[in-house]
């Protein structure tokens, strides 16, 4: 990102644009949920008002309803948070055509190509956060995007090795060697496809929302799988673990203004601008008072993972940067999260202050190669939305799924009940699984994909 573009993008040369008259709301994006749950038992009213604590249903989908690999899926509504359900979630096959020229629009993604190239499977979940809007959106879109960005590079990944040109052309017949010092490997051109695609569905969604006037974002996880491999990319604060017999292994990190410190006071070195006078980049470990004036105090900076002492002076006194610990940490006292979609006309309250600068869009990729791993019948990926990892643990988590599965091998259905289990986990009974009484006020979104025998390279090309 160079500093040309990002003056562009967001400082235009000079101060921080003022703020636009709201326009009119031409096209909001309607409410929904997601399509693989029509038909589903326990639907709640067709607005998903939220009921009593106590009282808010479980989803899942239909009995008849299969998801790829048989995957599960549940969700609940938050405890009168918010007026809607601000968790959007997608799945369903990637058929991944070659590009030629001349070629007609692809067909509606969830349909079986005639002149498929290769085939993949997509599972996504997005929790919203200022309206359900921006997750309505990647929700609809994103799956879209990525299939685009394969096709572009789809020669590429079925290659021995990729090529240097695409084309075939060799321009200098050293080509190979160059890719293969650089260690490019077909994983790598999908790591760019999902980044690329997650870019690609941030700017569409914020030229809609921009058109209808509507402001909100979401952040984004979404597991793909590919030629032996399962590619979970993350933006945000939801996770994914992989749970077998003998192992817990996380396949996501979590991005907040806590994790994402240094990136977001650099980005504040660099352009001081962006914090409008009103804010320190500095952390310390409190908020600072009058009385602190001219004391030696902790903090650091965007070049220090430890601590040291400064005299405190009398801008150090504005509001942080970031502030609070630990799920309470605030972007400008705003947003708990540091990446994610949407959100380009998201200001700080009752000011012009931009918080779009400082987040970012791209995700960070784990890369599963399924087809190296002993798999067993009980392993599974379990993916949700913060609201679930707010009170279990990933050993916590683990420790149901063991409970549950083994129990339960003759039931077709058994992923759906094992997520829906996780859900009445959070719901604060002491008599649950794991007999702590935890509470989860938020939506809880919940995908559990199981790896054995759907992960041995079902894949074509």
């Amino acid at each position: 990102m160079s500093a040309g573009w990002f003056r562009r993008r967001f400082l235009q040369g000079g101060p921080l644009p003022a703020l636009r008259p709201p326009r009119p709301r031409a096209s909001p994006v309607p409410y929904r949920r997601p399509r693989f749950l029509r038909g589903s038992g326990s639907c709640p009213s067709t607005t998903d008002a939220p009921r009593r604590p106590e009282a808010r249903p479980v989803r899942c989908p239909a009995r008849g309803r299969a998801l790829p690999w048989n995957a599960g899926y549940a969700e609940i509504i938050n405890a009168e948070k918010s007026e809607f359900n601000e968790d959007q979630a997608a799945c369903g096959k990637l058929c991944i055509r070659r590009c030629e020229f001349g070629a007609e629009e692809d067909q509606e993604w969830l349909t079986l190509c005639p002149e498929e190239f290769l085939t993949g499977h997509y599972w996504a979940l997005f929790d919203g956060h200022g309206g359900p809007a921006a997750a309505i959106l990647a929700a609809n879109t994103l799956h879209s995007c990525l299939r685009r960005q394969l096709e572009d590079i789809v020669e590429g990944m079925v290659a021995t090795q990729p090529p240097m040109h695409l084309s075939g052309h060799c321009v200098c017949p050293s080509d190979p060697q160059f890719v293969e010092e650089k260690g490019i490997k077909t994983e790598d051109l999908v790591v760019g496809a999902l980044e690329s695609a997650f870019q690609e569905c941030d700017e569409m969604i914020g030229r809609e929302l921009e058109a209808s006037g509507q402001g909100s974002g979401c952040t984004a996880l979404v597991a793909v799988s590919l030629q032996g491999k399962l590619y979970v990319a993350n933006a945000g604060d939801s996770r994914a673990i992989l749970v077998r017999r003998g192992e817990v292994r996380p396949l996501s990190s979590e991005f907040t203004p806590e994790t994402e410190r240094q990136r977001i006071q650099q980005l504040a070195f660099v352009y001081p601008e962006l914090l409008a006078s009103e804010f320190t980049r500095l952390e310390f470990p409190r908020r600072l008072k009058g009385d602190d004036l001219g004391q030696k105090v902790l903090f650091r900076d965007h070049h220090m993972s430890g601590w040291s002492y400064k005299c405190v002076e009398k801008s150090d006194l504005k509001y942080p940067l970031i502030h609070g610990q630990g799920r309470q940490a605030r972007l400008m006292g705003t947003l708990a999260v540091s990446r994610g979609l949407g959100d380009h006309q998201l200001r700080v309250l009752d000011t012009d202050i931009q918080l779009k600068p400082f987040l970012l869009s791209v995700p960070q990729v784990t890369v599963l190669d399924v087809n190296q791993l002993e798999l067993q019948e009980e392993d599974v990926v379990v993916m949700a939305t913060d609201g679930l990892w707010d009170v279990l643990s990933n050993e916590q988590v683990a420790q149901l799924v063991r409970s549950f599965l083994p129990g339960n091998r003759e039931d077709p259905h058994r992923f759906s009940e094992l997520a829906q289990m996780l859900i009445h986990s959070t719901q604060g009974k002491d008599d649950g699984p794991t007999g702590e009484g935890q509470v989860s006020y938020d939506d809880v979104s919940v995908f559990v994909i199981p790896l054995y025998s759907q992960g041995q390279g079902h894949n074509s090309h």
